[in-house]
């Protein structure tokens, strides 16, 4: 139900309404991020970080005198909050931290997508990149049950293969040279190979750094949006590296 969903949103939405969509996927990403990484009894300032984080999903459609007050009051308000709200001298530093993380982690990631969707082409240009990921994904996941012999980095992600990671990067490389058959003739063949690559290798750094966020945060899951499958972030890992770097190649080379 929720593929078809998101085809009718990219197809049809206007940009007020995929930007709200966008602005609800930080927010609940942000309130994974905050139950995992915040002890639990900073309810209000995962409640208010979650909130207020959400909206520097905005940030990147401000006026460029106003680019900066968002996220200065953010951190002015937190680093007032805790101050008097500190209960334990040595972790209040690093739960601060934690909440700037969650900020540059997410919205600022995640608002990317609003950018993408800007851009010429932009409809074709998300399909373009939930493709690359998804194929990536898929194809790293049966390559390396099938293959996978060679641990890629244990400590991290102990069943993840190098086998699984090149047929990863070999099912981004498919991905794209379908989309330039069905739907994106704009790209050439030079632009096929760098977007396979770029795209398929950040999917995969995405996937091992939320990986390594759960890992030390010590939890298996960012959440529980499907059971057995994780939270949100689980569902996005792989896209919040993807899509700031399409977008700045489209800027850039297209």
């Amino acid at each position: 139900m929720a593929i078809p969903l998101l085809v009718l949103l990219i197809l049809f939405a206007g940009r007020t309404l995929f930007n709200i969509v966008i602005w609800l996927l930080a927010m609940w990403g942000l309130f994974e991020f905050y139950a995992m990484s915040l002890p639990a009894d900073r309810g209000l300032e995962k409640k208010l970080a979650a909130l207020g984080g959400s909206f520097l999903v905005f940030a990147p459609f401000l006026d460029g005198n106003f680019l900066l007050a968002l996220p200065t009051f953010l951190f002015l308000l937190f680093a007032i909050l805790l101050l008097f709200r500190c209960r334990e001298i040595a972790t209040v530093a690093g739960q601060l931290a934690f909440i700037m993380l969650g900020f540059a982690y997410i919205p600022f990631l995640l608002g990317h997508v609003g950018l993408v969707f800007g851009l010429p082409h932009g409809r074709k240009w998300i399909f373009l990149i939930l493709l690359i990921v998804m194929c990536s994904d898929s194809l790293a996941y049966f390559v390396g049950t099938a293959l996978g012999s060679h641990k890629l980095y244990p400590v991290i992600s102990p069943k993840k293969s190098v086998e699984g990671s090149l047929g990863g990067l070999a099912g981004g490389l498919l991905a794209v040279y379908l989309a330039r058959q069905f739907f994106c003739p704009f790209l050439t063949a030079l632009d096929c190979v760098l977007l396979g690559l770029l795209l398929g290798i950040l999917g995969q750094i995405g996937d091992l750094f939320e990986s390594m966020l759960k890992r030390s945060f010590g939890v298996k899951d960012s959440g529980a949006l499907v059971p057995g499958h994780g939270g949100i972030l689980d569902r996005l890992d792989s896209l919040l590296f993807a899509f700031p770097a399409a977008y700045y190649y489209a800027l850039l080379f297209m």
